[in-house]
């Protein structure tokens, strides 16, 4: 017997989850529903593992038990760590979707209405064929969404494990503001942002933080690779700490020098993009509406700046190889998707090409609420203080170019 007090959430939660995916496998006439998405299996029924490459799943009929189908040895997890009961494991050396087909047959869902999550990552393309060739007596549909629909907002539970995960963002991004001087490495960085955040009591995030600097900060979704900060130099941070497989995101840029006209600009209309978000984000906007307010005060610059992605995106659950939930929802141009309480979003006003070859940003985590916003990092100074005797012993002057009213200096 499951000790459902060891999960993440009381049992009702997952209950709830479950009767409203009922729902609204109802409203599509679906007799059961086969979810294989690692974030999607969490929010059921808090199943996680690093052992998602091989085929997973979760069987949900409309009228009884629901049921899993993993690897043997990831059949251990949904033991130890959830409330689903029925297994039905398949050996390395077996076939899985032979294991699926098998099941559904046991479980008299033959003949019956089956949905499947299409987009998958994780049931690839040959497994789908192999599913379509076998079970051929049933009406397959593909489903993709329909437990997306449920976690696009959060309940109170997630919201608070949303809190805990920024506990480990903020600790994380302080570090790393404390660590960026030069003569560091950019490696050295990135381990003084993990130990913070572990530290912390976040856990290992989707994602490990990025880190660059100088002209590497010009390069989308790069890493810490060894480069020594140089003084005068900037560096671009985006961190998410991460609690039972939800995340809470931050981007923070730190000059290692005097802070340039420009890169004062860029910290100002940053600054203006996150207070004017925080002022009127709110239920009824859509996400239209929210993206043009962020990409206009971006865009109004006179330093070359872009802001070249979407202005935001859905975050929580995540499993590597990304911590957002941007497929489920995200701001940008056209989406007339209506804002509603429990969202909860990664804002990044960031700019890309200051003077032609800089890239920096200030970003926040927000959560949606019943009249407007609130900020999970609200709780934070103001500005992340950086004590002197931190310097490095040429006295460099650093900045964190943050949220905080004035630029600080030392």
């Amino acid at each position: 017997m499951i000790n459902r007090d060891d999960m993440t959430f009381p049992f009702s939660e997952y209950e709830r989850r479950i009767y409203e995916l009922r729902q609204r496998m109802e409203k599509r006439l679906l007799d059961a529903v086969i979810i294989s998405d690692p974030e999607n299996l969490m929010y059921l029924t808090d199943y996680q593992t690093t052992g998602y490459s091989f085929f997973q799943a979760l069987v949900v009929p409309l009228d009884s038990e629901p049921f899993m189908v993993t690897r043997k040895l990831e059949e251990s997890n949904v033991i130890a760590r959830t409330w689903v009961e029925i297994t039905r494991p398949y050996p390395d050396t077996g076939d899985a979707i032979q294991m699926l087909v098998s099941t559904l047959v046991e479980f008299g869902l033959v003949d019956k209405s089956v949905g499947y999550e299409r987009n998958s990552y994780f049931f690839p393309a040959y497994h789908q064929d192999t599913f379509h060739t076998i079970f051929t007596k049933s009406r397959l549909m593909d489903c993709f969404g329909i437990v997306e629909q449920g976690r696009v907002c959060k309940s109170s539970y997630e919201i608070e494990a949303m809190r805990k995960a920024a506990i480990a963002t903020k600790a994380g991004m302080k570090a790393g503001i404390e660590a960026c001087i030069p003569g560091v490495t950019e490696n050295e960085i990135g381990g003084a942002i993990s130990q913070a955040m572990f530290a912390a009591g976040g856990e290992i995030p989707a994602v490990m933080p990025y880190v660059t600097s100088g002209p590497r900060t010009m390069i989308g979704h790069a890493s810490w690779e060894g480069r020594e900060v140089q003084a005068g130099e900037h560096v671009f941070m985006e961190v998410a700490g991460c609690y039972r497989r939800y995340h809470t995101a931050m981007m923070r840029t730190v000059i290692c020098g005097e802070l340039s006209n420009s890169m004062y600009k860029a910290q100002e209309i940053m600054k203006m993009a996150l207070a004017r978000t925080r002022e009127i984000m709110r239920p009824g906007m859509t996400v239209s509406d929210m993206d043009n307010m962020i990409r206009n005060i971006i865009s109004d610059n006179d330093m070359g700046a872009k802001l070249i992605t979407r202005s935001g995106y859905s975050i929580g659950i995540a499993f590597p190889p990304s911590w957002d939930e941007g497929y489920i929802l995200s701001l940008y141009q056209g989406n007339s998707s209506v804002l509603e309480p429990g969202m909860t979003f990664h804002v990044i006003p960031w700019m890309w090409g200051i003077d032609g070859d800089k890239t920096c940003g200030i970003s926040d985590t927000f959560y949606i609420t019943e009249t407007g916003c609130g900020s999970f990092f609200e709780d934070v100074e103001q500005n992340f203080t950086i004590k002197p005797t931190q310097l490095a012993s040429n006295e460099a002057i650093i900045k964190a170019i943050s949220q905080s009213p004035k630029t600080q200096k030392y």
